[in-house]
């Protein structure tokens, strides 16, 4: 067995391209050699700024022999069916066999194919993935016609095993495969040669590069915190900037500097988002009060000075870059105290959508909604309607044109500037969320109202002028909308008519093709329950049931139809419940047969008088137990309860089949006993439709 080293060596690859390009690396070349017949024990790839690795263990020394037979037509068949059989196979007439079968004699190809050397083979299969790999920007430079993220200096390419190691030949556009590389470019520049991964990676360290880019944003996150938690702070943690800093060095070092006292007064939000977008840095505060007060950078090489000269220099470009954010944060103030409506009427200019009018035109519409929820959620309607109004005033501002990503941040500093109640405030953020499945929901009922407002309102817009999400395809974010609207009602356990709410608001939309505003709706609902399945399954609950709680009146009161499921699924995961299913389903194919057959429907009481024997009487006494109860956990809400009382009916059901025979000789009895099973299923199917559980 034989172990591959194989390095890429370039100038510098963006960090965000990295991981991505270490896990094309592996693939495709792990994929090319077992397509070739070569296979390895494992294989592992990693990435710094200036190269790709990859190391294969446990390679074959040379993909094995084959031999195989393929059959052909018979040897009188057509010239041409031959003549395509010998062109598939490779052969000529003279080297395929001839065998008598039963239906004649048949033209037999014997391919047999020798071994190759494991070199040849990654010669091969290298020279390929190079030249076929899937970067997202690519270049090409000088007179070469090979195409790389950067221009790319060396290939490392070595075969190793006991007896030691060997290059493996190959030319790429005159880059010619070796056993060297190079360290760090400014602390260890000078080329050394390596004979296998372990010392690739122990001579790399010494050489300042550390190769797994795991170890470098451990090295950076360690030394951040001890750094921070010896002047009593603490880093913000920020695992999107941690992972591209270590795509940014190869020998991380980490240094704390100072921020300038004239800034230490801006909002948290600003300082840290003006410091990872334009220098990279890290923000540390102060964990008793939230101030950022200090920063973290990142180096990549050890000074004599341990650094001071660096950040001597990150510290005059910060402090550039903070005095323009002082310079908006005080601007957007002033204006924030004295009018927002400047931001608002400003507002009126900035498209939306060209077919739902501009930011205005949405604002005055989520202010008109949020008012109608209010109620609903507990909210005040004066101030929810307020909230609704100013929650988009800082789209508007200096700060969040520099910085888009504070947006609603922002408008709750500037909506407490200007004297608004705190639950105003938390609004402008709040309306937002949940802008993904691991954020928390807004609570305060203001916020909750103008949340779900905002979010019906663009699903309904988009409805409304038929601009629906297709396949993967959604622009517009109307999935996440719509799971934004399914965690904000259930989250708060809140009872809304959104059927009623999506009608009623799509009419204050374009109309868009047609005007069947019953039908937009129903879609609209039917989308949101496909949402709301795949939201329930990552919790548990199976397809089938909420399928069968959907089929029920009421099923755009999302709470009450999530707690229908959820009640369903734990009895019929008991063996109660799955025998039960099991005899409701017996009842109703029995039921639908016989209707079928006899045109008629089978709904006229059944009574007790024609039942014969004591399993039959006694499963009318079972559904006139049953039935009440079920009424009555229903019109409470009793969802369990209701499932609970339907669950009774096994026995008496199971029994009445063991015992009485449906379609009796007696047409009195049969027609008797049919009504019994319609009985059955109406009050089973008031609970759930029964017939759409799989099993």
């Amino acid at each position: 067995m034989k172990d591959l080293l194989i390095e890429l060596f370039s100038e510098e690859i963006p960090a965000r391209m990295q991981t991505r390009a270490a896990d094309d690396l592996r693939r495709l070349f792990t994929d090319g050699l077992v397509e070739a017949g070569l296979t390895y024990a494992s294989a592992a790839a990693f990435s710094t700024p200036r190269r790709l690795a990859l190391t294969v263990e446990g390679l074959l020394a040379q993909s094995p022999a084959t031999r195989e037979e393929r059959k052909g037509p018979r040897a009188d068949a057509p010239e041409k069916a031959v003549e395509g059989f010998l062109r598939g196979a490779g052969l000529t007439r003279e080297q395929v066999e001839t065998r008598d079968t039963p239906k004649g004699p048949v033209l037999y190809a014997v391919i047999e194919k020798p071994g190759r050397p494991a070199a040849e083979i990654i010669a091969e299969v290298l020279e390929r993935t190079i030249r076929t790999f899937p970067w997202p920007k690519s270049m090409r430079w000088g007179s070469s016609s090979l195409r790389w993220v950067r221009p790319l200096h060396r290939i490392l390419c070595i075969l190793s095993d006991e007896g030691g190691a060997e290059v493996v030949p190959l030319s790429i556009d005159g880059i010619e495969t070796g056993d060297r590389t190079e360290g760090h470019r400014f602390m260890a520049p000078e080329p050394f040669s390596v004979a296998s991964f372990d010392d690739y990676a122990a001579k790399l360290k010494k050489a300042r590069v550390v190769l797994d880019a795991k170890e470098r944003a451990d090295v950076i996150w360690h030394d951040a915190t001890n750094l921070a938690f010896a002047s009593g702070l603490e880093v913000v943690e920020d695992a999107g900037l941690l992972a591209e800093v270590a795509g940014l060095v190869e020998w991380p070092v980490v240094l704390m500097g100072e921020i300038g006292v004239d800034f230490l007064d801006l909002p948290p939000e600003v300082l840290q988002t003006s410091m990872r977008e334009h220098q990279k840095f890290f923000s540390v505060r102060n964990a008793k009060t939230g101030r950022i007060e200090r920063f973290v950078t990142v180096a990549n090489r050890e000074t004599a000075d341990n650094g001071a000269t660096i950040l001597a220099g990150n510290q005059r470009v910060l402090s550039a870059r903070l005095a323009d954010a002082k310079f908006f944060w005080e601007n957007d103030l002033r204006v924030a105290r004295d009018d927002m409506s400047t931001w608002l009427q400003a507002l009126d200019s900035v498209t939306f959508h060209n077919r739902l009018g501009s930011q205005g035109d949405l604002i005055r519409r989520v202010s008109a909604l949020a008012r109608e929820i209010a109620p609903l959620v507990d909210a005040d309607p004066d101030e929810t309607e307020t909230a609704a109004r100013l929650a988009k005033a800082d789209l508007a501002s200096e700060m969040v044109y520099e910085f888009p990503e504070l947006q609603g941040v922002m408008g709750q500093y500037y909506i407490k500037a200007a004297g608004g109640s705190e639950a105003v405030a938390a609004a402008a953020p709040g309306h937002y969320a949940p802008l993904g499945p691991s954020d928390a929901v807004p609570v305060d009922p203001v916020s909750v109202a103008v949340a779900l407002a905002e979010k019906i309102d663009k699903l309904t817009g988009f409805w409304a002028i038929d601009e629906k999400p297709t396949g993967s395809k959604d622009p517009f974010a109307l999935r996440r909308a719509a799971l934004g609207v399914i965690r904000i009602v259930l989250e708060n356990d809140l009872r809304l008519d959104l059927r009623q709410s999506f009608r009623s608001h799509m009419n204050a939309h374009p109309p868009g093709e047609g005007d069947d505003l019953d039908g937009k709706t129903d879609n609209l609902l039917g989308f949101l329950h496909d949402r709301l399945k795949v939201y329930l399954r990552d919790q548990g609950v199976r397809h089938d049931v909420i399928d069968a709680c959907i089929a029920l009146p009421g099923s755009d009161d999302l709470a009450l139809l999530v707690k229908r499921a959820k009640a369903l699924q734990e009895v019929i995961g008991t063996e109660d419940g799955e025998n039960l299913i099991q005899g409701f389903k017996r009842a109703n194919n029995i039921l639908t047969q016989a209707e079928e057959k006899d045109g008629v429907e089978y709904s006229f009481g059944p009574d007790v008088k024609f039942a014969e024997g004591a399993a039959e009487r006694a499963l009318f006494a079972a559904l006139d137990a049953a039935e009440p109860r079920i009424a009555d956990a229903l019109k409470a809400d009793d969802f369990a309860g209701a499932v609970s009382a339907m669950a009774t009916l096994r026995g008496p059901v199971d029994a009445f089949f063991e015992e009485a025979q449906v379609n009796s000789d007696n047409q009195t009895i049969r027609r008797n006993r049919l009504n019994l099973l319609h009985r059955i299923r109406t009050i089973c199917t008031s609970v759930a439709d029964l017939t759409r559980i799989e099993g």
